[in-house]
């Protein structure tokens, strides 16, 4: 053996000395490695091309052809049925070439050269889909074509392969202008509106082949997220999301040539018109239809899957007591109005919810005019203030609180407290000395006198007792909502942050049910061939002790029998309630409640032209339009009916305390009896009438030495619509100027 041999052999050796490393190289080479992934590369194409064989184009889905929805009454008799599908199918030749351009360069830039797939994009989503990362874009206009109109809106891998194949045959067999045309008739644009033509009648109110470059691009935006980016019930947040949506439409038609620089640099943003009804909801149907709607929203069914149809809603509206509700409103408001006369009376919208405050069932409820003359609902809508309907929520706090005066004592029904108008408060960081109505100023008075007359001057110094911050947090938990309006301020008193009649409604519907939370609800059932909808109980846990709600009822049956809500008194059935007028006269309230039904009744002045908030007064030329007036009397009148003529029922109450019985109010204030001592050792009994001179001490609610010393003026008469000179619901006050004061004064009778 020569010494080449030798060294060949040591080296054989010590290789197998140190395992079959060399084996494994030798079957790990580059050239294997390459044509294992050829291999699977023609598994991966063979086992596609199956696929793509055996997944045929199939018919029409059932999305594409869409059914209608049917509303019921509780009783199971039919309300409304959703009508035809909002959707009319037109070709290329009726739309606009920049406004077809304004969709492709929004979702598809390279439709007219692709073939039809996003294979990357659908990867990514295939990955996202499997790894469970949310929902994945990037897919063709072709392929959201094909999700439309053959498949379905599942978020699965077998959803998103089929969909894959058959985009890849229909953009064989179709033409790119077919295939854009099925994209723009088949897509779901919000309000109701499938296909472009709906869209710019419900948008911008024309036809889709009167489209502007810019209208286009909104409507191409608006496919992103239809219930979102809806300018007219958008977020800042949302709508700072559509205009940069629509830019980027716009540049990329520049990118792509389709859109003229110069011409691009001279648009603007078209905001689009307010929503409108679908045919056939006239009148209360379309207020009642979009309730029902928006609380299934709430319970997470989806706005498109509600559109889509096919759905069975029954509503908690009682057929005969939302008759009743119209005809009240009919016969106390809109009979004295002379809307195409009068300037005053072309402004006023009224809206009312009632509500079971043993079941939390909406069992009526008034939007407006009609859904077809005003969309917006007065019963539903949050911008205008609650006014002097929030001061029972002030006690209500300072009874679940505990709270006590400046002076320390328990703050209860017959705390008195000074009712001065324009008296600075004590003990806030924030100044605050807001005005009575019509300026008049008290004497030392009762917290159940402060309630009967709406005293402002009380409530303002007794959220400050409180704190504002609690009070906060038992109007929330009573019920209302939170807003940029809700400030933790003395004004909050008053009333100034936006409520809704539904708001407030389940607020007295809470006190009526001794403290026990009733978020108000519309919907009974909803089911659909696919799901049944699960609904929350509208009855919930204690909001406040029921010796806090029970004595607050107790203080507002007050308000009735002898206050500023006289006009709900009858003998047919014992009543509680609160009225309230906002600053300007701009709403006026009346919240009450039975022991069987709570009721909120609002009327509201509005320059629907101009979309600003106006006042109230002079309504029916009557003069200033207070809680007491109009919405008392359609608060009574409806109540009446829907209790079938009256009621036996009576409050049972748990109270610790009770005001001692006021003689009846007369037209002409008089001098009180010497006040007696509570059991709390607070004074008790009636408080001095109205007087313009303030009292000697100026303590925030300690009596002056005479607290029987009779008034030196009598109070301003009353407007004709109101219910008795000097019972006032009230001022509200901007938060924003603090000052308290209703600089607009009465018209006389």
């Amino acid at each position: 053996m020569g010494r080449a041999d030798a060294r060949r052999t040591r080296q054989r050796g010590a290789r197998r000395a140190k395992g079959d490393g060399g084996g494994i190289r030798r079957f790990f080479t580059w050239r294997k490695l390459l044509g294992t992934f050829f291999v699977f590369c023609l598994l991966a194409m063979g086992g596609f091309y199956t696929v793509y064989l055996l997944v045929p184009v199939p018919t029409a889905n059932a999305e594409a052809e869409l059914q209608s929805n049917v509303y019921k009454y509780s009783d199971g008799s039919i309300l409304a049925r959703s009508g035809k599908v909002n959707r009319s199918i037109i070709g290329l030749d009726k739309i606009p070439d920049p406004v077809e351009k304004a969709f492709v360069a929004a979702e598809n830039k390279t439709f007219y050269e692709d073939s039809g797939v996003d294979f990357k994009g659908t990867a990514r989503g295939v990955v996202n889909t499997i790894t469970g990362q949310g929902k994945q874009g990037g897919s063709t206009i072709t392929q959201q074509y094909v999700k439309n109109y053959y498949l379905d809106q599942s978020q699965t891998v077998t959803r998103k392969l089929k969909e894959l194949v058959i985009a890849l045959k229909v953009d064989q067999r179709k033409s790119k202008e077919d295939i854009l045309a099925g994209y723009l008739n088949t897509s779901y644009y919000g309000r109701g509106a499938y296909g472009i033509q709906a869209a710019a009648q419900a948008y911008y109110g024309v036809d889709a082949s009167k489209l502007t470059v810019e209208q286009g691009a909104y409507l191409a935006a608006l496919l992103q997220a239809p219930s979102q980016y809806d300018w007219t019930s958008a977020s800042p947040t949302s709508r700072k999301l559509v205009l940069a949506r629509w830019n980027y439409v716009l540049n990329n038609m520049v990118e792509e040539n389709w859109l003229d620089p110069a011409k691009r640099a001279t648009l603007t943003f078209q905001e689009p018109q307010a929503p409108k009804p679908a045919p056939g909801m006239e009148g209360q149907t379309g207020y009642l239809v979009e309730a029902a709607n928006q609380e299934l929203m709430r319970q997470g069914v989806k706005e498109e899957d509600i559109k889509a149809g096919g759905w069975t809603i029954t509503l908690n509206i009682d057929k005969k007591r939302q008759k009743e509700l119209v005809e009240a409103v009919d016969k106390q408001l809109e009979s004295e109005l002379d809307r195409k006369g009068n300037k005053v009376d072309s402004t006023v919208q009224a809206g009312a919810t009632s509500v079971d405050p043993k079941t939390g069932h909406v069992v009526a409820l008034y939007g407006g005019v009609g859904a077809t003359e005003h969309w917006m609902s007065n019963a539903t809508r949050r911008d205008y203030q609650p006014a002097s309907t929030f001061k029972p929520l002030v006690f209500a706090s300072a009874l679940e609180n505990g709270s006590e005066t400046q002076e320390g004592r328990r703050i209860g029904v017959n705390t008195r407290y000074d009712g001065r108008s324009k008296r600075p408060v004590e003990g806030s960081d924030t100044p605050f000395a807001p005005e009575n109505e019509d300026d008049v100023s008290y004497g030392p008075v009762t917290v159940q006198r402060a309630m009967n007359k709406s005293i402002n001057s009380v409530f303002a110094q007794m959220i400050v007792d409180v704190g504002p911050d609690k009070v906060k947090k038992t109007a929330l938990d009573l019920g209302m909502k939170d807003g940029d309006g809700f400030v933790e301020q003395p004004a909050m008193s008053l009333g100034t942050m936006g409520a809704s009649t539904w708001d407030m409604a389940g607020v007295y519907a809470t006190l009526d049910s001794h403290g026990k939370k009733v978020t108000p609800s519309i919907v009974k059932s909803a089911e659909h061939k696919s799901r049944t909808v699960e609904l929350p109980d509208p009855i919930g846990p204690q909001a406040v002790s029921r010796e806090t709600a029970d004595t607050v009822t107790s203080v507002l049956t007050g308000v009735v029998r002898n206050g500023s809500g006289r006009a709900a008194n009858t003998s047919a059935y014992e009543a509680a309630g609160k009225t309230g007028t906002s600053e300007n006269n701009k709403s006026a309230w009346f919240a009450g409640y039975t022991p069987e039904l709570a009721t909120v009744v609002a009327l509201f002045g509005e320059d629907a032209e101009k979309g600003t908030q106006v006042t109230l007064t002079g309504t029916a030329n009557s003069g200033r339009a207070s809680g007491g007036g109009f919405p008392a009397r359609i608060w009574a009148d409806y109540t009446l009916d829907a209790l079938g003529g009256g009621s036996d029922a009576e409050f049972d109450l748990d109270v610790a305390e009770v005001a001692p019985p006021e003689p009846e109010p007369s037209t002409s204030p008089s001098t009180s009896a010497s006040p007696s001592t509570s059991p709390s050792g607070e004074p008790s009994g009636p408080s001095n009438e109205p007087s313009s001179t303030p009292p000697a001490s100026p303590s925030s609610s300690s009596p002056p030495a005479s607290p029987s010393t009779p008034p030196t003026s009598t109070p301003p008469p009353s407007p004709s619509n109101s219910t008795d000179p000097g019972d006032g619901d009230g001022t509200g006050t901007d938060p924003a100027t603090e000052t308290g004061t209703n600089n607009e004064k009465p018209l006389q009778p």
